[in-house]
């Protein structure tokens, strides 16, 4: 199975995880505590199956990865790195934060706690902020090195004397970035509570779909004109 054809298969099984995600209960009681986090580990998994086959594929054609002919044009344009850019994750989990607080106001005035990515606590809040500023920080390292590698791909003779060395040094900046990718997904569900943890996933996998529905209408409309 080629990797497009294989994306194509993970988002449909995604879309299941987002409805089973959606039909959760809500709010979490004790008896459901351990289906919730059967769940969320399913979903976990998902993101590992993909960057494991992505690794794999890379290897093989790491110039597929970044050309990404199974994206939209939108998701191509979005993308840091053959992918989306790690920081995008604290974006959404302070916009999701904000928007249930905003819902929740007058419970949490009462004093009453909802339990829900409006609901986070100080620690929650300084340990989200901390893991930003690694994120942050290892983003650029990692835009650093794909720069190194523009700046030495441009001597295209000695690159077409010995493309060999060049292409592995792409691979491995790939993979710092999905690793990364994958790490800053991992660490946010941590710190939240099952519950935020569901919410949080849906809002991720709802945006990722969101920006591929929108995405596939714009290529439409160019291929009508």
């Amino acid at each position: 199975m080629n990797f497009s054809r294989f994306y194509h298969v993970w988002l449909q099984h995604l879309q299941l995880l987002l409805e089973q995600l959606a039909a959760s209960p809500k709010p979490i009681t004790n008896e459901d505590q351990h289906y919730t986090i059967q769940l969320i580990s399913r979903v976990m998994s998902h993101y590992d199956d993909y960057y494991r086959v992505k690794t794999h594929a890379a290897k093989n054609d790491v110039f597929s990865m970044f050309s990404a002919s199974w994206l939209t044009s939108l998701e191509q344009s979005l993308n840091w790195i053959a992918g989306w850019r790690p920081t995008t994750i604290f974006h959404l989990v302070y916009t999701e934060s904000s928007a249930c607080f905003e819902a929740r106001l007058l419970d949490l005035l009462q004093g009453n706690r909802t339990g829900d990515l409006g609901d986070l606590s100080p620690a929650q809040l300084a340990r989200v902020s901390e893991l930003q500023c690694e994120t942050v920080r290892k983003e650029n390292e990692i835009t650093t090195e794909l720069g190194s590698w523009q700046e030495s791909a441009c001597d295209i003779v000695s690159l077409l004397l010995d493309q060999e060395p060049e292409v592995e040094r792409l691979v491995k900046v790939l993979e710092k970035a999905d690793d990364l990718r994958l790490k800053t997904i991992k660490s946010v569900v941590e710190v939240l509570t099952p519950q935020q943890a569901v919410e949080f996933l849906i809002a991720a996998a709802e945006l990722q779909f969101g920006v591929r529905g929108w995405g596939l209408a714009i290529d439409q409309r160019r291929g009508n004109t």
